[in-house]
């Protein structure tokens, strides 16, 4: 048994350790019940539950959400087309963002996978100062995906 200051009183009765609580004016926990002994602590368990939500909302505000943006491509997309896709995606990754590169082969396009590789690896190419491919090339039914993470500056 623990008391409030932290303390340890050693092995105790049920009933006794119940008793020291009641006599404080707080709550008997169990700490470890799988423990031979058992190891409970007199404490006051709303205060605990209190600072233990306090902790978890202050984590949760220091988490980053990463958000995953998606650009479209297609086989033939022309050079000023690529030029604006590739900004956006610039943008994206200098936010911190992940960016998923897509492209959708339409018709009998789907034959001529390699000009889609073609337009990816010119996407890696050009954003490669500032990323790094997290997912290659990859085929899902009639689209072609690869996924691009900002790199994270080691100082």
């Amino acid at each position: 048994m623990i008391a409030v200051n932290g303390e340890q009183l050693g092995v105790k009765l049920k009933q006794e350790a119940l008793r020291l609580a009641e006599a404080n004016s707080l709550d008997l926990v169990l700490v470890s019940p799988n423990a031979k002994p058992p190891v409970a602590k007199i404490m006051d368990y709303g205060k605990f539950r209190f600072e233990q939500q306090k902790r978890q909302r202050e984590a949760r505000k220091k988490q980053k959400i990463i958000h995953v943006k998606e650009i479209r491509l297609s086989p033939t997309i022309d050079d000023n087309d690529f030029n604006t896709k590739m900004r956006n995606a610039r943008k994206f990754l200098e936010k911190g963002e992940k960016v998923k590169a897509s492209i959708r082969f339409k018709g009998r396009a789907i034959t001529h996978k390699e000009v889609g590789q073609r337009v990816l690896e010119r996407l890696i190419e050009e954003t490669k100062d500032i990323s790094t491919v997290e997912q290659k090339a990859k085929m899902e039914g009639r689209s072609m995906f690869i996924q691009l993470t900002a790199k994270v500056d080691k100082k």
